[in-house]
């Protein structure tokens, strides 16, 4: 037995290729320099002492040299068709996209985290750990291919979002923000972990035909499914984990308390929330679906089309009647997360539709950056509380913000010729490829209610209703820096670059 033991840990440790992981290391240890630096600072949260950007301007230059190692020399950081870490990691060329994805996701929310965090004069240190680290286990999560890693990274991802959505401890909508986050993420990982572990059993189970001797390992655990579609034990234990990553994107009807965590949490967190977090979950999603799952297509496609359906819809109507920003976003996000999984379905049968979800994520998250910062540079002192009126005429108050504002929702809405409308006529293209016309009729209509409150939020940018002329909501006092600037005008050009040619995206992907 100890012969067995010592032999497997031979074998484990010589596919422990610990540079593959050196951008996932580099973030860490830029999470712990965080704390470390905070330990010489006097005065770490006063907003008028220049130490305290001193935070953020490292965190965003490492940040940006990581990113550049990933996108310039990834192939130093890259096996592919290796078995990594025992089987626990498995690195592909979308993979390698999505680590740059998260890293650019996690720049622009250190970006707009300086200015929240300033305003409120909350602990910057303290938020960056948990940001970069969260980046971290993103990275992580979508190279995963076994449970053990997948459900360990997830839990501390989710364990970091806990703290993160509550971290304005003295807000209460805040500290109810996290109270339900922390309800809905204990009861997803409940259900997941439920499901894993019945596929595990039943796979390791010496009656079953073809059982293997690690059931978590998702080659192996495909291999048993496709011996055993019809097991009633494996759809239920497919069926609990993919309940479970739909509570982590906010499918309905896993979407309860989503607009309350989004109009609670920090801004940042919410930006977060919505484009990193989510992306993560679709990736593993598709990555299940093309795996392990594979041979149970014909029983998930159903499940799967209902949910989409639905969280198209649910979506789209609950947020016609929405004044609430942060809120409005949220229910708005829950309908993206259903186009998302529209793709999602095509990809079980038609190669391209990976490719199409992955720019419809860049793009979303790219949008969904501008117009959180429109929010965070807007000057309201609780922006939990903002309203579709205090963006009355804010074109002619603030250009620049209200291009922001204009930009970014017309690419939400779907408004040719920005990214947003190409990124909804591919994942539209592949579904009509796949022959899902059911719901590409249903996606259409929502695309059609979702004009109505998108037109809503850009009509207050640019007009000033009768009877409000007097009416002045304050912008943010403090001016845009020109880093900041600079960044959202290469965010705002990427939007349009993007409508207009989107093969240099696709070709990337």
């Amino acid at each position: 037995m100890n012969d067995l033991l010592i032999n497997f840990l031979r074998e484990t440790s010589q596919t422990n290729h610990w540079f593959v992981l050196l951008p996932e290391i580099a973030l860490a240890l830029l999470a712990i320099s965080m704390l470390g630096l905070d330990l010489f600072k006097k005065s770490p949260n006063a907003p008028s002492n220049p130490a305290s950007r001193l935070n953020t301007r490292i965190s965003i230059i490492g940040q940006i040299g990581i990113f550049i190692a990933i996108s310039c020399f990834g192939s130093a950081f890259y096996e592919e068709n290796r078995v990594l870490f025992g089987g626990l990691l498995e690195q592909s060329e979308k993979t390698q996209f999505m680590r740059c994805f998260f890293v650019f996701a996690s720049i622009s929310i250190t970006l707009l985290s300086d200015r929240y965090l300033g305003k409120f004069k909350l602990p910057k240190a303290e938020y960056l750990h948990l940001s970069l680290l969260v980046c971290a286990g993103f990275m992580l999560l979508v190279q995963s291919a076994h449970f053990i890693l997948f459900f360990v990274v997830l839990e501390m991802v989710t364990v970091a979002f806990y703290v993160l959505v509550a971290f304005q401890r003295t807000h209460l909508l805040s500290l109810e923000a996290g109270l339900k986050y922390l309800t809905l993420g204990a009861l997803s990982s409940t259900i997941l972990l439920f499901g894993i572990v019945l596929l595990y059993g039943i796979a390791g189970n010496p009656e079953m035909a073809g059982f293997v001797q690690d059931g978590f390992q998702f080659k192996e655990l495909q291999q048993f499914i496709s011996l055993h579609p019809e097991n009633l034990i494996v759809r239920l234990g497919a069926l609990l984990v993919i309940s479970g990553i739909c509570f982590k994107i906010g499918a309905v009807p896993f979407q309860i308390w989503v607009p309350d965590v989004y109009q609670g949490a920090p801004t940042p967190t919410t930006a977060y929330l919505a484009t990193a977090s989510k992306a993560a979950g679709i990736f593993i999603l598709i990555q299940l679906l093309q795996g392990p799952f594979l041979a149970l297509s014909a029983f998930l496609i159903p499940f799967l089309s209902v949910i989409c359906a639905v969280t198209i819809l649910y979506g789209n109507i609950a947020a016609t009647g929405q004044t609430n920003i942060k809120r409005l976003i949220g229910l708005s996000g829950i309908s993206h997360a259903g186009y998302l999984l529209l793709g999602v379905i095509a990809a079980i049968s038609v190669p391209f539709a990976f490719d199409a979800v992955l720019f419809y994520l860049t793009v979303y998250m790219v949008s969904s950056i501008l117009a959180f910062g429109t929010i965070t540079y807007l000057g309201q002192v609780e922006e939990s509380t903002i309203e579709l009126r205090d963006f009355n005429g804010l074109l002619h108050r603030s250009p620049f913000l209200g291009s922001l504002g204009l930009i970014s929702l017309g690419s939400l809405a779907g408004i040719p010729p920005l990214g947003g409308f190409i990124g909804k006529l591919l994942l539209f293209w592949v579904a009509y490829q796949a022959g899902l016309f059911f719901l590409l009729a249903v996606a259409i209509i929502g695309v059609v209610i979702s004009i109505y409150y998108y037109f809503g939020w850009l009509r207050a940018i640019v007009l000033r209703p009768e009877g409000e002329e007097l009416v002045e909501y304050p912008l943010d006092s403090s001016p845009l820096l020109l880093s900041e600037r600079c960044f959202f005008i290469s965010l705002l050009t990427l939007v349009v670059i993007l409508g207009l040619f989107p093969g240099l995206l696709l070709n990337l992907i």
